[in-house]
This record gives structure tokens, sequence and C-alpha cells, in this order.
């Protein structure tokens, strides 16, 4: 029954081993580095749909390999391995799927980077990294994992090194999600110490707090450091500044980053570990009302910023909150799950749309472009298909998602979550009206518009795909239809009385595009745009309300002058009393050279002067006898 489950070990060993071709190839494979990673991701991706099929049997049965022995102390062992379940093999479809895409998409948009070929081994080599958390089968491989995908991501950010923004953001986003992992690594010592024989593996995991062998307050500590963890990968406040910033690395990344990959990692970790959070009710607590304010606060501020990019950028910030939020409110992972698994391909879209907008116009300024819905067809309607979609417009994938979730903060009594959830759903139509008018409609703004045109069918046929995918992929889980979370968790999903929260969600979500429209629709964008710095508001949230600037004096400055002060001590202190010894040796050493002068009479006068001394010292002792 699991063929196919067997076979899965090659899923992540395709992008390995493109990222080794192209390694050992160098820079060389200009024309075939597009091949070898795009063919290889497909591999991944087609195995990935044959383990994903298997798993769609009534009887299929999870899938355990753990027969290689790792580390091996006395009579503790832990073993390497992988395991499918439901979970991860949808996380495989996902991962592959818009790996694929995004590779196919970078042929077009990255043809003639000198350094086209590094691009694809970079790319190859986050893939595997993704995959082998998705498929691992203990938490301390998926910790190994977890910190390759983070320098793939340093990497990947900072790939146009030469530009001072995008080293300053690979920096930024290696350094903030380290603070996320120390918590996760935290985790991982807390659970070894009271895991029941040091056991790390999920399947373990799972039993030992199912059966409440681990609970109360360490149940707790180990769920929040978990949290932490998942935190700094999946951009949540305080930790979501690195985030945004990412942005300057090539859109196809933003893409790849932002939609199915390492964000996601975080929503994911908490769902795989989804029973240490059940054992601790203060944890889901933590999680869901942490997630709510990072999405109506990443929200409100992606309606004042004026890089396309970045107003994906916070997008993706309030929908992984929202993701955090479902799983802090439901009995089950299903809600936060279907939103990760619609938002990967209408956040994609949505990314590599504004990749062939940038494309075409050379500017990321959204006040500079207008009027490209004549000359770009195809990226406009399904840019703007990915818009409605996350704005949670009947019928599209992004509304039955969102709507889940606000269901379950509905049924669950969680009023102020589910207002929240409300309120950010508004803004984010909002800021997806006022995007697409002002990329779209209008008259063109500025000079870049001349020459925009078409991106080749390379770029443009992952959008279609993703646009697809962005309508259809709702509908495995509506309130008619809950096969998805039955088929997800095993459990037969609660019936909620859901038509007042799809109603509530329909008519906040126009109110939004309809707010959008009157303020930036055609005829009304250059006013809208002369007007947006005129409120302190606008400026507040056009600021990012001073986040960074407030990280940068209350933590930033502080650690600098503490670095500069230990370098200080470091150079002066320590430095200064070795430099103190070598002097004294040194000094030592030229009085020596300065006694073997190769002069007889200094010879003979250095022995008279000892035998004098020898003299006087046995005189001494002789008369100090006699007294």
């Amino acid at each position: 029954m699991e063929a196919y489950a067997k076979i899965a070990w090659l899923i992540p060993l395709f992008p390995l081993f493109a990222f080794l071709v192209l390694l050992a190839a160098g820079r060389g494979w200009k024309r075939a580095a597009p091949y070898v990673g795009t063919l290889a991701t497909l591999a991944s991706f087609i195995v990935s749909v044959l383990v994903f099929a298997e798993r769609l049997g009534k009887n299929a049965e999870d899938y355990t390999w753990n027969s290689l022995e790792w580390i091996k102390l006395g009579d503790y062992s832990l073993a390497m391995g992988y395991e499918i379940n439901n979970l991860n093999a949808l996380m495989l479809i996902v991962v592959s799927l818009v790996s694929f895409l995004v590779n196919l998409y970078s042929k077009g948009y990255m043809e003639g980077d000198e350094r086209i070929s590094v691009f694809y081994s970079y790319v190859a080599l986050f893939t595997f990294a993704m995959l082998g958390v998705v498929m691992a089968e203990n938490l301390l491989q998926l910790y190994i994992f977890w910190e390759l995908v983070g320098l793939g991501s340093f990497l990947l950010i900072g790939f146009w090194y030469f530009k001072p923004e995008a080293k300053a953001a690979a920096k930024k986003a290696f350094i903030i999600t380290r603070i996320g992992d120390v918590g996760l690594f935290l985790a991982i010592l807390l659970l070894f110490w009271h895991m029941p024989g040091h056991s790390l593996d999920f399947t373990n995991i799972h039993n030992a707090f199912a059966e409440g062998k681990i609970s109360g307050g360490t149940a707790t500590l180990i769920a929040l450091l978990i949290f932490i963890g998942a935190v700094g990968k999946s951009g949540q406040f305080p930790l979501h500044t690195w985030l945004p910033d990412a942005m300057e690395g090539p859109t196809p990344i933003s893409a790849l980053i932002h939609a199915a990959t390492m964000v996601a990692a975080g929503v994911y970790l908490v769902a795989r570990t989804f029973d240490i959070f059940q054992a601790s009710p203060a944890a889901l607590d933590t999680v869901a009302y942490v997630g709510a304010f990072t999405a109506i606060f990443a929200a409100t501020i992606g309606v004042a910023q004026n890089d396309i990019k970045r107003v994906l950028a916070y997008s993706t910030v309030s929908q992984l909150g929202y993701m955090m939020m479902a799983l802090g409110v439901s009995a089950t992972v299903s809600a936060g799950m279907f939103h990760l698994f619609t938002h990967a391909f209408f956040k994609a879209l949505l990314f590599l749309g504004a990749g062939s907008v940038i494309h075409a116009v050379h500017t990321q300024n959204i006040h500079e472009m207008g009027g490209l819905s004549s000359k770009m067809k195809i990226t406009a309607w399904t840019f703007g298909i990915g818009a409605l979609a996350l704005s949670g417009i009947p019928p599209f994938s992004g509304f039955w998602s969102k709507d889940a979730i606000l269901a379950e903060a509905y049924a669950g009594g969680h009023t102020v979550l589910f207002i929240v959830g409300l309120v950010a759903a508004f803004f984010t139509a909002f800021y997806m009206a006022r995007l697409f008018f002002l990329v779209f409609t209008g008259k063109p703004r500025g000079e870049h518009h001349k020459h925009a045109h078409e991106s080749p069918a390379v770029m443009t046929v992952p959008l279609v795909i993703l646009a697809v995918l962005a309508v259809v992929s709702g509908f495995v889980m509506t309130p008619f239809n809950g096969w998805f979370g039955e088929w997800l968790t095993g459990q037969t999903p609660e019936e909620h009385n859901a038509a007042m929260v799809m109603i509530l969600s329909t008519i906040v979500g126009l109110l939004g595009l309809g707010l959008g429209y009157t303020m930036y629709g055609p005829g009304k964008a250059y006013r809208a745009a002369k007007t947006d710095g005129d409120s302190w508001l606008y400026r507040l949230v056009h600021h990012k309300y001073y986040i960074d600037e407030l990280y940068g004096i209350i933590i930033v400055k502080p650690l600098k002058a503490l670095g500069s002060g230990l370098t200080r001590f470091d150079q002066v202190v320590v430095d200064g009393i070795v430099r103190l010894c070598a002097s004294a040796v040194t000094g030592l050493g030229r009085l020596g050279s300065r006694a073997q002068n190769g002069q007889v009479q200094v010879y003979g006068l250095v022995m008279l002067l000892g035998l004098v001394a020898l003299l006087l010292v046995f005189a001494g002792r002789r008369l100090l006898n006699v007294w």
C-alpha cells in the first residue's frame, strides 16, 4: 500500500543533486542551469504527486523509515529517516509545485544575469532544505534542515550582494531568524530531557503528550519555545521586520520564500507539533493572540507602502498571522493548514505577477506605474485573480480558507479574535484594491510605461497555472464539503453555522474593495497619491510604526556600544597584557644577546663576577651559622 511512500526519499534528493551538479559546474553552465534546476524540481513534484495520490486512499497508513543509525551513546541511539503522513504529503505537493513554477519563471526573469547558474544552485539548495524540513522523522533532524533553510534564504536574499540594501537584508534575515531558532533549540533540549527514553521522533512525542506524560508548566514552556522558533521563520510580531526587507532579493525568490516555503515552515512546525500545544491552553492562546495581532498590525502597514513587493510582503506577514490565529483557536490544524494551502498559490501568483510588472517597467514604485492592463493583459488578469483571492471574495480560494478561520474563531467564542480577523480582512481588500488600481488602471504615470510589454511565455504560463489554482483550490473544504479537514486530521469536522460568517466576511471584503476603488480607481489615483502623505497617521503607518527605528534605539545601538566597549577592552587590556609579556620576553632576550657578544674579556668578567657572587653566598651562610 505504501509503494510510493517507500521511494519518497528521492523527493529532496533531486534538488540536492541539482545543487551539487551546478556547484561543480560553476558559472559556465549559464544556459544549462535553468534546465537542470527546473527538471530537478519537476521530478520532485512528480514523485510528490504520486505520494499524495497514494495518501488519498481510505486505508492509507503513515509510513516511517528510520533505519539509518545516526547517533549512539551507550544505550541511547537516534536514527535518521523520513515520515510520510497526510500533513507532510500536502506540504510536499505545495513546496515542490511552487518551487517548480518559480524555477520555470526564473528562466525568463533572470535571463542575462551573469550568475544565473549560481542562482539556480542556491534555489536547489533551498528547495532541498525545505523538503527536508517537511519529511524529517524527528525533531533534531528537522532542526538541521531548519537551519539549512536559513542559510539558503541568506544566500538568496543577498544574491545581488553588490547592492548594500541586499547585503543588509540578508544579514538582518539571518540574525533575526537565529533568535527564533535559539527558542526551538532550547525546546529540543527540554524535550530530550523530559521525553521517555529521550526520544525525539514525532510518533513518540505524540504518544507522550496524548497520554499526559508531559503536562503543566513543562508542556507550556516547551510549546512556547517551539512557537518562538515559528515566530522567527514565519515573521510574526515582534520578529517580523526581516521579512519585508527580504524583498531586496530577486522577485522569484520573494515568491518562493513568501508563498509556500520558508515562511510556511513556522506554521508547519506548529502544526507538526500540535500535540504539544494541545497539552497547554495557555500556549494555544498565545499562538492565537500573537497571530491575530500580527494579522491586523501588518495589514494596516500594507495600506501605506508604495513598493509593489513590500505591499505583498506585509500581506504575507498578515496572512501568516491568520494561519497562526487559526491554529490557536481550532481543535485541529485543518483551518490553518487549509489557508496555508490556498495562500501558497495566490501569493506565489501575486509575487510572480509583480515580477512580471517589474520586468516590464523596471521600477517597483506603484506611483510610477498605471495603465498597464492594456499592455500586459495576461499579467493584469492573473494578478487580479490573485488579488480577489487574497481579499477573500467568493468563489476564489482565499474566501473559503479565510472563512474557515473566522468560523472557527466565531464558533469557539473568541469574539475579539473574530472581530480582529474581520477588520484585518477589510484592510487586506483595501490595500489590494489600491495596489491593483494604481498599477493596472488609469493613465500611465512616469516614463517607465513607454517600453512596457507582456512578459514571455516562460513567465506567463506559471501565472496562468497559479491563477487556475487560486480559483479552484478552495473547493476542497467548504461549509458544504469538509473533505479536506477530515482527510488531513482523520476527524470529522464540526458543523458550524457559517452562513453569518460568510455573509460578514464577504461584505467586509467588498467594502474594502469599494473604498479602494473610490480612492484609487481610474481618474482618482493621481489625486489620492498626492494626498497620501498629508496625514500624520499615513506617515506613521508608512514608516511601519517606527518599529525598525525603535529596535535601532533600544537594541542595535546598545549592542553596538557594548561591542565597541568589549573591543576596546580587548585591545587595551587583553592585548595590552599580551604585548607586555611579549615585550618583557623580548627585553630579556636582548639583555642575553648583549651578554653573548663574543668578547673573551666580557666572558672572563662575567665568570669572575659569578665566582665572587658564589663566594659571597657561601661566606654569608657561614656567618649566619656562627651567629
